[in-house]
């Protein structure tokens, strides 16, 4: 494998710097995807070496960063891409984990499944109901059955992930792309991996539970349909 980092970015600041100081220990190519931030990120990392940095003019959502930084993996030869989100939440060294369970078989998709959410007071109720709904809806929606959708520590292999036509581009593609990578035969696996939960008056989210929950809910309409559909074809 010739793996590349991605992480994408929007509006943290005073995350992102430790973020990628950890993510270049790792020793790989690692892609920053500013997707419009209006806060500090972007003098943030222009202040850190070791990355190629990538920007969106205006906000385009958490899937069109991934995106962008995957296509500029492949230029440069990469295979695959570990993507990492910028708000702290997780350990870079956990990429291990990820990259070793994709060592071995076909080529696949690994979920950082994260582990202790349960046990962690800083977790709040919208991501621990959030991670259930999710991986029912994947599963009906015709995608794998996992634990963690709604992780965003993962590996992909590219350039499959850039060929399976995912619609989304903001959170939702996140779970969009697994449900298409089933319907193409793409394996997707699950590794274990810590998770950090700052306290609620600390933690960066941009996560909005009325209005993410009808992104949610139109994607899943729409892939749900779409596999109704593809039974009743002759």
């Amino acid at each position: 494998m010739k793996p590349a980092i991605v992480i994408p970015v929007y509006n943290h600041g005073s995350r992102i710097g430790e973020v990628v100081r950890q993510s270049v220990q790792l020793g790989l190519p690692v892609f920053v995807v500013d997707d419009g931030s209006t806060d500090a990120t972007g003098e943030v990392l222009a202040g850190l070496d070791g990355i190629t940095v990538l920007r969106h003019g205006e906000n385009q959502g958490k899937g069109a960063a991934i995106l962008t930084g995957f296509a500029a993996a492949v230029e440069i030869g990469c295979d695959c891409a570990v993507t990492i989100d910028g708000d702290g939440q997780h350990d870079p060294a956990d990429a291990e984990n990820l990259l070793q369970s994709a060592a071995n078989g076909p080529r696949c998709i690994v979920i950082g499944s994260r582990q202790g959410m349960k046990d962690n007071r800083h977790v709040p109720w919208t991501s621990t109901f959030g991670r259930g709904f999710s991986n029912f809806w994947v599963w009906a929606a015709g995608g794998p059955r996992v634990s963690d959708s709604q992780s965003g520590f993962r590996l992909y292999p590219l350039p499959e992930a850039l060929q399976l036509g995912t619609k989304a581009r903001r959170y939702q593609f996140e779970v969009e792309i697994l449900v298409r990578a089933r319907r193409h035969d793409i394996e997707v696996r699950e590794a274990p991996i810590g998770v950090i939960y700052q306290p609620r008056g600390e933690r960066i989210s941009h996560f909005r539970p009325w209005r993410d929950f009808l992104r949610n809910s139109s994607t899943f309409n729409r892939l749900i349909w779409a596999r109704i559909f593809s039974f009743l074809k002759p």
